[in-house]
């Protein structure tokens, strides 16, 4: 039986219009394009193989692979079957790989035995005796490495397997969120909200027929997962990138005609900074990018100076799916730069909520920002206590994020309700405080933190100086007391020459929870 409404429908149905059209390339150019109808083919007989091995319906099949296009073709094969997809990122190790294995109960892994010079075979050997629940491990490549296991080509020559039943509402993908804070948990969604989501992104940055979406992030996290999806529900060409690289990107973009790209911030200085000619970008029209760096009003504001090319920032999540906004085109690059936007679909419904009184706020106040519609994860994998205390009693999601609505279509996001500081009274976002910090010309990056006061929480700084220049304490807090309100003048500053990060599937974040841990030591007042 065929799944209704997911996935498969979506990409079947620009394969019955035109099955020559390519789906996926790579920048890899040894690597051979595959156009939508081999993508329901191989789906088909790769579903075989899985059934063979004894995949059913509810089984978790994890992937742990770079953009490549046998991805997609395993995430087809496993709606087919009503089995959940579980991504992995490729930069995991030991400790990741077995948490979310074993999370996720995975019965089947399906991975390379070596990428980008790491021996992922060496990894599994290492954990494979805590995982319980694996039953088969698939490789694409040599065996060899991973003793008893399948090898994929093998797969892709079973015979053609279906699920029994329709397979709506069933888990289809799993997303780790971010655990920056906490254990990483596996948010789901099924496969009609995701197809649902792909067409209303792909309506919402124009992505289309003859389109090239340059996909850096992976496929693996939400980010490039809906990048991705929105690509074929345009009927575009997907451009895979395995391996982020600047320069490489910049050549892809000027050979491919790159119509669209979705990334970070410290990806846009990247590809722009290591562009020999910046007229080869100018294919480009559309595109979304996260806030990771802190810096993406200057690279929105320096790509259209420089390239012509108007982006705009983005808001989602794991939970909620990412490319849940976009920002209109005609507003400036600093309005475009904010992490928000207009909701893609009529049906999702955003609110701001005060943390305290748990009432709703007028729009322009800070709250926590609560959604509500098909986007909203179906719960967590193995972990329905995550999902209980995850929804209001009336049936709204919690971000844990603070941010105000615009009106009843659009908010704007401000920082982890964790990171927001409550000064004197006032809620207020330390991103506010940071930028302005970051204008002083001895400043190159700034992260602003709460610690206990005599009287309550204050600010403290932990600034990173330019190459070459000197912080001056003294002078910052002046600087900042002739121009902001006093409560948001920090109590302290200190100089750092890094800030501690954590990785994610699509760069490197910074750890503000350790941040507090070191300004709560420090003698305030």
């Amino acid at each position: 039986m065929t799944p209704s409404g997911g996935l498969v429908d979506l990409v079947a149905a620009v394969a019955a219009d035109d099955p020559e059209r390519v789906a996926i390339a790579s920048t890899d150019d040894t690597t051979q394009a595959v156009r939508y109808g081999d993508l329901i083919e191989r789906s088909v007989r790769v579903a075989g193989g899985l059934a063979a091995l004894g995949v059913k319906r509810g089984d978790v099949v994890a992937l742990w692979l770079p953009n490549v296009a046998e991805y997609v073709v395993l995430l087809l094969a496993a709606e087919r079957l009503g089995a959940c997809v579980a991504g992995l990122n490729t930069r995991y190790r030991c400790e990741e790989l077995g948490s979310i294995m074993r999370t996720a109960r995975a019965r089947t892994l399906v991975m390379m035995p070596e990428f980008h010079g790491v021996d992922f075979a060496a990894i599994l050997r290492e954990v494979r005796d805590v995982l319980p629940d694996l039953h088969a491990v698939i490789t694409l490549g040599a065996t060899d490495a991973v003793p008893g296991s399948v090898a994929y080509e093998t797969l892709e020559r079973s015979e053609p397997a279906f699920a029994d039943d329709p397979n709506e509402g069933v888990p289809l993908v799993a997303f780790t969120t971010s655990g920056t804070t906490s254990a990483p948990k596996l948010a789901t969604h099924d496969a009609a909200s995701a197809a649902r989501h792909a067409r209303n992104d792909a309506a919402a940055f124009e992505l289309g027929e003859g389109d090239v979406n340059l996909c850096v992030l992976p496929f693996c996290g939400v980010f490039g997962f809906c990048a991705m999806l929105a690509t074929f529900a345009g009927g575009g060409t997907v451009l895979a990138m395995p391996v982020f690289d600047g320069a490489a990107a910049a050549r892809a973009i000027a050979r491919h005609g790159v119509t669209h790209l979705f990334g970070t911030d410290p990806m846009l200085a990247a590809i722009l900074d290591a562009a020999r000619d910046v007229s080869t970008l100018r294919s480009l029209r559309r595109g979304g990018f996260a806030d990771f760096g802190g810096r993406l009003t200057s690279e929105l504001e320096r790509w259209e100076r420089e390239a012509g090319v108007r982006f705009g920032g983005l808001y989602g999540s794991s939970e909620c799916f990412a490319l849940m906004t976009s920002w209109p085109v005609e507003l400036s690059a600093v309005e475009r730069a904010r992490v928000g936007g207009v909701l893609v679909d009529d049906e999702i419904a955003v609110r701001a909520v005060d943390p305290e009184s748990g009432k709703v706020c007028a729009h322009g106040a800070p709250g926590e920002l609560q959604f509500r519609g098909y986007n909203v994860t179906q719960g967590y994998l193995g972990n329905p206590a995550a999902a209980a205390t995850a929804f209001t009693p009336d049936g709204w999601f919690r971000s844990g994020d603070l941010g105000s609505t615009l009106d009843d279509r659009s908010f704007v996001f401000a920082a982890r309700l964790g990171d927001s500081l409550r000064l004197r009274g006032y809620l207020v976002d330390p991103r506010e405080i940071e930028e302005f910090l970051e204008r002083h010309p001895s400043v190159a990056k700034a992260q602003v933190v709460g610690a206990d006061g005599p009287a309550g929480q204050v600010p403290v700084a932990f600034v990173q100086p330019r190459k070459d220049a000197t912080i001056d304490a003294d002078e910052l807090k002046q600087f900042a007391r002739e121009r902001v309100a006093v409560y948001k003048v920090p109590e302290m500053f200190v100089v750092v020459d890094t800030f501690p990060t954590t990785p994610s599937p699509n760069g490197e974040k910074i750890r503000k929870a350790e941040l507090r841990e070191r300004a709560r030591v420090l003698r305030i007042g």
